[in-house]
């Protein structure tokens, strides 16, 4: 299937590694031109050389950004060789952290992080998308949005707080040709979560084979109807949809992508 992203250009944040990494290909390999961000040199250009490699275009932003500073810095570079006409915010980072633990100033880093990064993107880039009357904003969020866990309680509620404003961004949006979705992944096997798991597994006796490791951690953490973790080329072909004009009349949505992990119908 063609999705038409060919002459369009994506900023997706984050995209140095996981899941902003597998977003980024995918982008390009359906012909968008994609702005490559992190905040390591070396990592951000190693994405973007990847890409170049399999044909794609791409451009390369660094900066942080939980500040102004380094948000504006990120804009600048990505518009550099022309208007964005994708924004996937999937930049956001979280620490396991129990309610007795997570200070006040946790709280407050984590949402500056995970919340108020986007926004300053929005602000940046969104404003030139209504202007030329098209325009996608992804934003990554996922289940513990709706339904947190006791434990790292600071980043479930960022989680919230990104579906919440890609709704309200939606509203804000009508009848200008942007649209502002969500992708909630459910748990995605990238590298980091695959180490985790392989370290406690023996104290769980979950086996010792990936195999067995992941058939136990299915069973006890996330119990879901694929029986299985997710892959993080499964979160890219979902925003690749949502960012493609075949996807004009889905706004305000939230495009679970999780195996049915999170049991309910909204």
């Amino acid at each position: 299937m063609d999705l038409q992203l060919t002459g369009k250009r994506a900023l997706v944040t984050g995209s140095s590694s996981g899941l902003g990494e597998a977003i980024a290909g995918r982008l390009a390999a359906e012909g968008a031109e994609v702005v490559v961000h992190g905040r390591d040199v070396a990592r951000t250009e190693k994405v973007a050389a990847a890409i170049r490699g399999q044909g794609g275009r791409t451009a390369v932003a660094i900066g942080d950004l939980a500040t102004d500073e380094g948000a504006a810095a990120v804009a600048a570079a990505a518009l550099a060789g022309g208007p964005i006409d994708i924004l996937v915010n999937n930049a956001g980072a979280y620490e396991h952290l129990s309610w007795a633990d997570a200070t006040p100033e946790d709280w407050r880093n984590t949402y500056e992080g995970n919340v108020i990064s986007g926004v300053r993107m929005i602000r940046h880039l969104v404003p030139q998308m209504r202007d030329r009357r098209w325009g996608r904003v992804i934003t990554i969020g996922g289940g513990l949005a709706t339904q947190p866990m006791q434990s790292h309680p600071q980043y479930n509620a960022t989680l919230a707080a990104r579906h919440n404003l890609a709704v309200s961004l939606a509203r804000e949006l009508k009848d200008t040709g942007v649209t502002s979705n969500v992708v909630a992944p459910g748990a995605i096997l990238v590298e980091s979560v695959k180490d985790l798991l392989t370290g406690i597994a023996p104290a769980r006796g979950w086996g010792e084979t990936w195999e067995e490791i992941e058939r136990g951690a299915v069973r006890d953490i996330i119990p879901n109807d694929t029986g299985r973790f997710g892959k993080p080329e499964e979160i890219a072909a979902a925003v690749a949809y949502l960012c493609s004009p075949l996807a004009d009349y889905v706004s305000g949505a939230n495009l679970r992508v999780d195996g049915g992990l999170i049991r309910n119908v909204t």
